[in-house]
């Protein structure tokens, strides 16, 4: 029997172990195949009108997903460097050579490598096409029906892999030489010594965690540590206090809280609770490093991914609140308004729900009483009167009507920031006219605007005798506004109207904007979606690994419990317990990281992520709940299968 025999056959006795990692190698594979398809495909990037942003995120993606995959891998076949030294140590000791031994090791990964380097390919080449129409349904672009696999993805892919593959084997031949004989029998018996438990470094965790959370939670505005600190040191501060604070939370605060439960001599002695406890206690050190990296890039993902999903969730309320309009356009060529009023009013497919003809005026104005940060306290504003706003706002079906009399006025900001943007109410300001300047103080502040917003930019409402006033000596331009039904649709209309426009008629429209932030927003989400299921898959598997090892380590422990009369279904309760304990740390402090550093988003970008990330973080539990069930079975059968 050669080596490679014998290390085909321990792939075929230990699959059931492999397969989560060999799953994981697939997936990633698949994913890399994918993204670096998308990259290199010509139809994409004519179909597209961004295609060097999808040509630049996905090669970026690709790097981040190689360098992640890598690190898995490597971290994995460390996990199973444990578990195979007594089987190592008992070769060394039947005489064969190390120089075979590390060979064997060396194929076993080589073969499995080659595997799912094959299978993750040609499963890409399959789903590739049905990735490639969900990125265009979900970027808003019709499906493409001639997508073709590149050779150079396929090259690419294998180079990568079969790199990442050949160093991780490696790996593994050098297992050999790094162990003594009796390290390798002593192998489950390393670690094992009860910790000591800290109150002051469990407080510790605490302070540092929730520093890191204040830190994130403040107003970047208005706070005088985030100004002291610098914008740049601040994240670094916060990122690094939590990583800190949450390694020292798993190895210090979980121990102090076990060694309570074992107080409990009520709870502590019933049934097995002792065992799980006991276990869990002298191996919670080992498994902190684990589980802080597992929670760190759970919080990670689930930002990454909730943060796309919200800018996707929210694009149409967002392109709404930027063009309340469908169309907005200055005045400042008859013939190009006659022309887009003909397409507009001969498009069967949208109807015009209003048109408006609106006089504004353009002033620049001292804002100096404002006090606006980043501000030379000049601004040009774009003014229009109240009864107009009015107008507008009952034909958008608003029920916010105005009443304005003298200097009075109001600041239309969709775009407004707490803390950031400056309290306009009772604040003066001056418009500077051609022969004389005027004073105008605001009433009121909407948070939105009946103007489109890349056309008027900042806008003020002022009352009907001021703006009469002004119109003597300001800039007039009249803005033709047109509401149509079915806007979402509109791309057609919407490119036949630009073709007829000049860069001077200051064209804004929803379609426009609706179209290129699902792009974009799509874009975002089909990228961090799938290197967030990578992840997933890649953490889910590591705590699997880890508790595998552990459990044939225990097999010892268990067949006593058994031949005392302990029955099948206390210990998998016990098992579920344990296992539990072990997925729920880094699964709850990932949750949690995660709601902290999106609220702190939320705040910056003044809207609700509330569902979205909801959606997010209740997929991302469910599925790592399905690899909590396939742990738990998988080490029952381990620590159980001696005695069937």
């Amino acid at each position: 029997m050669t080596l490679f025999s014998i290390a085909r056959k321990n792939i075929r006795k230990n699959f059931t172990n492999y397969f989560l990692y060999f799953f994981s190698m697939i997936f990633s594979i698949v994913i890399y195949f994918t993204f670096v398809s998308l990259k290199y495909d010509k139809t994409i990037q004519a179909t597209s009108d961004s295609s060097p942003k999808i040509n630049s995120v996905f090669s970026g993606a690709a790097v981040v997903l190689m360098i992640f995959v890598a690190i898995f891998i490597w971290y994995s076949n460390a996990f199973f460097t444990r578990k195979r030294k007594q089987e190592v140590g008992l070769y060394s000791l039947l005489g064969v050579r190390k120089k075979q031994i590390g060979r064997m090791l060396f194929y076993e990964n080589f073969i499995m490598g080659i595997l799912a380097l094959i299978i993750g390919i040609v499963l890409g080449a399959i789903l590739s096409s049905f990735f490639v129409e969900l990125l265009m349904k979900i970027m808003g672009y019709e499906a493409i029906t001639n997508f073709t696999i590149s050779y150079d993805s396929i090259i690419n892919t294998v180079i990568v892999f079969l790199i990442i593959t050949m160093i991780t084997s490696f790996q593994g031949y050098r297992l050999i030489y790094r162990f003594k004989l009796i390290e390798l029998f002593r192998a489950d018996k390393v670690g094992e010594q009860e910790p000591k438990a800290s109150i002051m470094i469990a407080l510790l965790s605490i302070i540092l965690i929730g520093f890191g959370y204040w830190l994130a939670l403040q107003n970047l505005a208005t706070s005088n540590v985030w100004k002291a600190l610098g914008f740049m040191v601040t994240p670094l501060i916060i990122l690094g206090t939590v990583i800190l604070g949450t390694y020292l939370l798993f190895s210090t605060l979980t121990v102090y809280a076990l060694k309570i439960a074992q107080k409990n001599k009520k709870n502590y002695w019933k049934g097995i609770n002792l065992i799980g406890t006991s276990q869990l206690l002298y191996r919670i050190k080992g498994n902190a490093r684990t589980l802080t990296i597992i929670a760190i890039l759970s919080a990670t993902t689930l930002t990454a991914v909730g943060t796309a999903y919200s800018f996707y969730y929210n694009n149409r309320s967002n392109a709404e609140k930027a063009n309340p309009n469908s169309m907005m356009f200055i005045d400042n060529d008859e013939n190009v308004t006659k022309q887009i009023k003909k397409l507009i009013t001969n498009d069967k497919n949208h109807k015009i729900e209003y048109h408006e003809t609106i006089p504004t005026l353009r002033v620049n104005t001292d804002i100096t009483n404002l006090k606006m940060p980043f501000s030379n306290n000049k601004m040009q504003y774009t003014i229009i009167s109240n009864s107009n706003f009015n107008k507008l706002a009952k034909d958008q079906k608003r029920n916010d009507l105005m009443t304005l009399h003298g200097n009075e006025g109001a600041a239309l900001e969709p775009v407004y920031m707490e803390g950031i943007s400056p309290k306009y109410v009772g604040k003066t300001i001056t418009f500077n006219l051609e022969r004389h300047n005027e004073d105008m103080t605001f009433k009121h502040l909407k948070k939105y605007s009946v103007l489109n917003y890349s056309t008027a930019y900042s806008a003020i409402v002022v009352s009907d005798e001021l703006f009469a006033k002004m119109k003597k000596e300001a800039k007039l331009e009249n803005m033709e506004v047109y509401h149509i039904s079915n806007q979402e649709e509109a791309k057609q209309l919407t490119n036949n109207i630009q073709k007829v426009v000049s860069d001077k008629t200051g064209l804004s429209s929803f379609y426009a904007d609706y179209a290129a932030g699902l792009e974009s927003s799509g874009l975002m989400i089909f990228m961090g979606g799938f290197l967030g299921l990578v992840f997933l898959a890649a953490t889910g598997s590591i705590i699997y690994f880890k508790q595998l090892t552990e459990a044939n380590s225990d097999k010892g422990r268990y067949e006593i419990l058994y031949k005392i009369g302990v029955n099948k279904k206390e210990i998998k309760k016990s098992i579920a317990k344990q296992v539990m304990f072990i997925f729920a740390l880094p699964l709850v402090a990932g949750i949690v990281h995660c709601s902290i550093a999106l609220t702190a988003l939320s705040r910056l970008m003044q809207s609700n992520l509330v569902i979205p990330v909801a959606i997010c973080m209740g997929i991302y539990t469910c599925i790592y709940i399905v690899y909590y069930f396939l742990t738990v079975n998988a080490y029952y059968k381990i620590v159980t299968k001696t005695n069937k």
